[in-house]
């Protein structure tokens, strides 16, 4: 049967949604799930802000009630890095669901002895550290800095990548940081690009999510062909 995992980005940037498909490329493997993506076209043109935060999960409790086939696929991902309406979905929908950030936190723990965040903006930094905080990571936090570019502007790319090598470089050099967290879905285009400047492991949100909720899901496929085959 075939198995699908459906990737939501929560803002209504069509653009930013493109970026996050590109990025998933090599994610979607002949014989694995079909990886879905969408825009939240009701959704603010950027998630910048608690306010931002707090109004996605009406918003997204009501795309996946008007969307039942994407409600009922084998896993969801939030493709944002504040994980919009991450514990109302996982209430609602009966398939696991992934937030960006929590999976990008967690495969960075395990990656080095500590991390770094590139938030977009400043008054984003003290919501990313609550959730280390609540995730139990603190004292692997390097530190968190911004670049001071929302969201739309991220499509500049000479400005940008200037400005996320800068920090980067500052993260690595200053604050000890051994691995580097984009922190924001719209970054995926740069994520190659930053980690051949930085020398050091660069991670993309929503491909950290990804490559879970996908290793997840051929497992529990390999599972079941393995009892198939004992049978």
């Amino acid at each position: 049967m075939d198995r699908t995992l459906f990737v939501i980005n929560p803002n209504s940037t069509q653009e930013v949604t493109d970026q996050i498909s590109l990025a998933l490329e090599a994610y979607r493997i002949p014989g694995g799930p079909s990886i879905v993506c969408d825009t939240l076209r009701s959704g603010p043109p950027g998630i910048e802000s608690q306010a931002h935060v707090d109004g996605s999960s009406e918003r997204l409790l009501a795309y996946f009630e008007a969307h039942p086939q994407h409600a009922q696929a084998d896993a969801v991902v939030l493709a944002c890095f504040s994980d919009p309406g991450f514990y109302a979905l996982r209430e609602t929908l009966k398939c696991p669901v992934y937030g960006s950030a929590e999976c990008a936190y967690l495969a960075a723990a395990g990656m080095g002895p500590k991390f770094g965040v590139i938030s977009i903006l400043s008054r984003a930094i003290a919501r990313h550290k609550r959730q280390v905080r609540l995730l139990g990571l603190e004292h692997k936090l390097a530190e968190d800095l911004a670049i001071e570019i929302g969201v739309t502007g991220l499509s500049q790319e000479d400005v940008t990548f200037k400005r996320m090598r800068e920090v980067g470089g500052t993260l690595v050099q200053e604050h000890g940081a051994n691995v580097i967290i984009m922190g924001c879905a719209g970054m995926a285009r740069y994520r190659e690009r930053l980690e051949d400047a930085l020398k050091v492991p660069v991670i993309d949100p929503t491909q950290a999510a990804v490559g879970i909720a996908l290793g997840n899901l051929l497992a529990r496929q390999g599972n079941k062909a393995a009892q198939k085959l004992a049978a």
